[in-house]
């Protein structure tokens, strides 16, 4: 019988409330979309991919924006990216410094610029290079190390598995998030959960926990594959976006569906955020992104949902939402 959810875990000496919690968001999953996750119940968050090379080297917009941490989300997770096992050595230490309880290496990104800087899901490949990563996190950052990886390159390819083997019993990597696709089939395809318990029947003993990553896109899928794969605990990454209610039912806070004005309220909440991490001009544009997630939810499509990637400021958004959601609310 596994843990429910809602029960608490520990990675490394990291006690987590529940065994439910936000995926690493890339471009998306800054300090308030992953307080957003934990305010409705997310055990932990796991911050986008932060470059190491560009902690190393000091880079002014890395530290200000990417490296922001808000006193609430704590334990949080910082997520790294880099080949360079020196440069990933004192990214982790700056990264543990802001507050990380946690340090987490991409090892899975699918994406091309990444894999052909020697990152991401190209270190699949290079397994001798992928331990001496992790090994150099652990020992920069002092604190314990969790990697996200795929089960491999290319469909039917199961090598990502044999490099969590390796991370866990060479490195002392104390997570291994499984993302149980190739990076070919990036989110195409069903996710192969069977790999997630074959991956923790290897690290039985090893005291290393196995996360289950990809295709959670319900409370229910979420639950089902949690049972299927005797996994740990499970990471929500695109059943999130526009969703964070997945986390409170996944975590027992709460049983029904978002309301519209409850819907409503968390993109005004999201937009006030955007605003302060970013400032208005820059919010505006960077809104964008969020808005189709929670106008498919309050039912606001076609041209309606079209004239927000027009706004040319969160004043303008938010006139917009309230002459596109109030009739709906009314006829609710």
């Amino acid at each position: 019988m596994q843990p429910p959810l809602t029960s608490p875990f520990r990675i490394g000496d990291v006690e987590i409330s529940n065994r439910v919690l936000l995926a690493p968001l890339a471009g998306i999953g800054n300090w308030f979309v992953r307080l957003q996750a934990r305010r409705h119940g997310a055990g932990l968050a796991v911050s986008e991919m932060v470059s190491s090379f560009g902690l190393h080297h000091g880079n002014e917009r890395t530290l200000r924006e990417l490296l922001r941490i808000h006193p609430a989300e704590h334990p949080v997770s910082i997520q790294l990216f880099g080949h360079d096992p020196g440069v990933m050595r004192s990214a982790a230490g700056i990264a543990a410094e802001a507050g990380a309880a946690l340090i987490d290496i991409n090892m899975g990104c699918p994406v091309r610029k990444v894999r052909k800087a020697g990152a991401g899901a190209a270190l699949i490949r290079s397994p001798d290079l992928a331990v001496r990563l992790a090994a150099a996190a652990i020992e920069g950052a002092r604190r314990p190390v969790t990697v996200k990886l795929r089960s491999g390159l290319e469909p039917d390819d199961r090598s990502g598995l044999d490099v969590a083997v390796r991370l866990v019993k060479d490195a002392g990597v104390a997570a291994i998030a499984l993302h149980p696709r190739s990076a070919a089939a990036r989110h195409g395809g069903e996710p192969d959960y069977a790999l997630v318990r074959e991956l923790t029947e290897r690290l039985a003993g090893t005291g290393a926990r196995v996360i289950l990553s990809g295709g959670l896109t319900s409370a229910e899928a979420a639950r089902g594959a949690y049972d299927d794969s005797g996994a740990d605990a499970v990471m929500i990454a695109r059943g999130a976006l526009g969703n964070p209610w997945i986390f409170g039912q996944l975590s027992g806070r709460r049983a029904r569906a978002p309301t519209h004005s409850e819907i409503v309220e968390e993109l005004l909440w999201t937009m006030d955020r955007s605003e302060e991490h970013l400032g208005p001009e820059r919010a505006a544009r960077y809104a964008r992104k969020f808005y189709p997630w929670y106008l498919e939810r309050l039912g606001v499509r076609g041209p309606a949902a079209d004239a927000f990637q027009r706004t040319a400021s969160l004043d303008q958004a938010r006139c917009l939402l309230t002459a596109a959601t109030e009739p709906l609310a009314a006829a609710a």
